[in-house]
């Protein structure tokens, strides 16, 4: 039997003996790290429905990975809102490369020494009415993240293994799609799924 006393907790020391696929991850500064998996959801802005979704590893490049892999399917021109944890120059470059226009919430750090951190979002995009639009709908993408946790149970996995728990992530956010279609079909009579028709 090994002991961890005054070592740090990281995959490489730990592992579930239940969940192998499952890593420790910490959410933010302060708070303990659990054995968890990523859930990625890419949400459209006119109506708030889950468009595509996926279950990664956790690790700390994990989202950016997820949301690059998630709008391969995009055309050229559309815009993609993220918050500022994808305010990084790589992601940010490769969707520009991409002609997806970066709509990525500005991560404004003030560091130690009192400097703020340079964001990698361009500052004519930044400067736009469509930006500002971007980032208030963004919001929207908790209330589904909300529902699969409390309403769909996925708060607590039932379930072990990254196949398994994509497969119950992804019915979720389908039937998060089923919940919501009612409302959008009672509110206007017909839903607006494809560009505007």
């Amino acid at each position: 039997e090994r002991d961890f006393r005054k070592e740090k907790r990281s995959n490489e020391t730990h592992a579930s003996t239940t969940d192998p696929d499952a890593r420790l991850y910490r959410k933010s500064k302060g708070q303990e790290s659990r054995l968890a998996y990523l859930g990625h959801a890419l949400m459209e802005n006119r109506n708030g429905l889950v468009v595509d979704g996926a279950v990664t590893h956790a690790t700390g490049t994990g989202e950016r990975k997820a949301a690059t892999k998630l709008s391969e399917g995009l055309g050229e021109g559309v815009t993609l809102g993220a918050d500022k944890a994808y305010d990084v120059e790589v992601f940010v470059e490769e969707l520009k490369a991409r002609k997806i226009v970066p709509h990525v919430a500005i991560n404004g750090t003030v560091s130690k020494t009192g400097k703020v951190r340079k964001t990698a979002v361009p500052p004519d995009v930044a400067q736009s009415a469509g930006y500002a639009i971007s980032l208030r709908c963004r919001k929207r993408i908790e209330e589904v993240f909300g529902w699969v946790k409390t309403t769909a149970g996925l708060a607590q996995l039932k379930v072990r293994g990254l196949d398994k728990v994509e497969a119950a992530f992804t019915f979720a956010l389908a039937a998060y799609n089923i919940i919501r279609l009612p409302k959008l079909i009672g509110s206007t009579g017909q839903v607006c799924l494809v560009g505007g028709k």
